[in-house]
């Protein structure tokens, strides 16, 4: 019976480890999923630094208690995954839009997968939260958008610069079309 026990506290201890290491976590009914989609959806998940499991609700419910998040019982329940977003395997930051995406885009193929909700560092989000998650941009898209507000006002700095040496050129070439000439070496 301990080693029952034993194994029990461990996959607690190992549930508790990776909601706490995770920035954010999304809780899954997978029930009618076939292996192989299951295997597809956690290769699409890695991509995007999710890593998606199968606990038992109650040790899973043992694990939240421990780190104090309240109210995942109600989301504990049925055949039941989590999506731990933590980093990609480049070691970069795992992309929680990206995840929820991922989720939400595969749910639409496979309508037997469904979003049930998730954890936000200590606060339970429900389904609908989750999908809100889905809706904001991605990582890389809010990164690129911050590059670009960055670039705008360089590069409007630069026209600026470049424009009274850009006059002046223009000036002595139409001073030198209105005389009908070639201009001197």
């Amino acid at each position: 019976m301990s080693t029952v026990r034993s194994e029990k506290e461990a996959i607690v201890a190992e549930v508790r480890g990776k909601i706490e290491a995770a920035s954010a976590v999304i809780i899954t009914e997978y029930r009618g999923l076939t292996v192989p989609a299951l295997a597809d959806l956690r290769t699409k998940l890695r991509g995007v630094g999710a890593e998606y499991r199968v606990y038992k609700n109650t040790l899973a419910r043992f694990a939240a208690r421990e780190i104090g998040i309240e109210g995942l019982d109600d989301l504990l329940v049925g055949p039941t995954a989590i999506a731990f977003i933590s980093s990609k395997a480049d070691g970069s930051a795992g992309d929680i839009a990206g995840v929820a995406k991922t989720l939400r885009g595969f749910s639409r193929e496979v309508p037997a997968l469904v979003i049930k909700g998730g954890v936000l560092g200590t606060r339970t989000i429900d389904a609908d939260g989750a999908r809100a998650l889905a809706d904001m941009p991605t990582r890389e898209q809010v990164l690129a958008q911050f590059a670009g507000l960055l670039e705008a006002p360089l590069s409007q700095m630069a026209s600026l610069l470049a424009a009274p040496a850009r006059d002046i050129a223009y000036a002595v070439q139409a001073l030198i079309d209105k005389q009908g000439g070639e201009a001197a070496a």
